[in-house]
């Protein structure tokens, strides 16, 4: 079977708190762990009231301490908005803390806005261009130091975490392949240049020490229900959201409504929908009829699937609907 694995933002709910957002990522992975997944990530986001992940290494060590074997990682760090040191440091502790179990995703995105991107990296132009030589400076911190090498991560230093390589057009996946490093692309809402981009990361891919050929991670948004109707419904939440983001209208993670027709134009209609086309929405049956041919399509390795939903007790329905789901597709040939 394919694996399977989770994508949380730690969503903050329309009259919630940060406290419970977190309990939730906890719980959640106590669920996804129960249920067979692979990995659960976070995702570093700034400045946004319905994202709790901002402290990305802490909520993984958070979920990290409350499970036992599942993979726990960042999906992403945004790199440039850190100093190589202070990552290789963190990523480092947590592998110490949860040894064999610790992934390091890296975006070079910023992950928020450029007045916030500002206050946290200080130099826009100089975090985006040096990503590629942050990447080889974190992989030098986290391997074997070398006998000459003046600055030593400790922790960091003989953990090997692995990196992962994060893209939602196709500049990380020409760098993902001439480093020879898993890649996964964000689909979820990024679905334009999909299959360009493992196309070239497939077919420039170089095998490298910690990979010999290439493996691709694709994402999807999940909302899985008993029906096709009430999945719908909890579906607008990430409707609403996404129309905010486009209004730059920031607000905790949305309660579902009845309808989204006097919430959104037709324009923002349209662009949200081709956003979130890839969304796998709906009861067990319409859920596995989607992903069958997203997965034999992409031919991933592996599918990671975001599950923003309101009502926590629905959200790890979901869980356990994709877990069920996956039993019944077969890894494309």
């Amino acid at each position: 079977m394919i694996p399977f694995s989770i994508l949380d933002l730690s969503p903050i709910g329309e009259g919630e708190s940060v406290s419970a957002a977190l309990e939730n990522s906890r719980r959640m992975a106590i669920k996804a762990e129960e249920h067979g997944y692979n990995r659960i990530w976070l995702a570093e986001h700034h400045g946004m009231p319905g994202i709790a992940s901002a402290a990305t290494s802490l909520v993984i060590a958070h979920v990290g301490a409350a499970t036992k074997h599942i993979r726990v990682g960042s999906g992403g760090i945004m790199l440039p908005n850190h100093s190589p040191l202070v990552i290789a440091e963190q990523f480092g502790t947590l592998a110490a803390l949860l040894p064999g179990r610790v992934d390091l995703g890296l975006g070079r995105a910023p992950g928020t806005d450029m007045r916030t991107a500002r206050a946290l990296r200080r130099n826009l132009d100089a975090g985006a261009e040096n990503f590629p030589h942050d990447i080889v400076e974190l992989q030098r911190y986290l391997g074997q130091p070398q006998p000459d090498q003046a600055i030593l991560a400790v922790p960091g230093m003989n953990s090997n975490v692995p990196i992962w390589l994060l893209g939602s057009s196709t500049y990380s996946a020409h760098l993902a392949a001439a480093l020879g490093l898993p890649y996964s692309f964000a689909s979820h809402f990024a679905p334009d240049m999909l299959m360009e981009a493992i196309h070239i990361y497939r077919e420039r891919f170089q095998p490298s020490e910690v990979l010999d050929k290439p493996y691709v991670m694709v994402g999807v948004m999940g909302v899985g229900a008993e029906t096709d109707e009430e999945a719908q419904h909890l579906f607008t939440s990430s409707q609403q959201q996404f129309v905010n983001l486009r209004r730059n209208v920031r607000t905790p993670f949305p309660k579902p409504v009845h309808s989204m027709d006097d919430y959104w134009n037709e324009m923002e209609r349209f662009s949200v929908e081709h956003t979130l086309r890839f969304a796998a929405v709906g009861s067990p049956q319409t859920i596995e009829r989607h992903l069958d041919g997203f997965l034999a399509e992409t031919q991933a390795d592996e599918l990671i699937v975001s599950m923003p939903i309101h009502d926590i007790e629905k959200r790890l329905r979901s869980v356990e609907i994709f877990a069920d789901v996956r039993t019944s597709i077969k890894k494309a040939a």
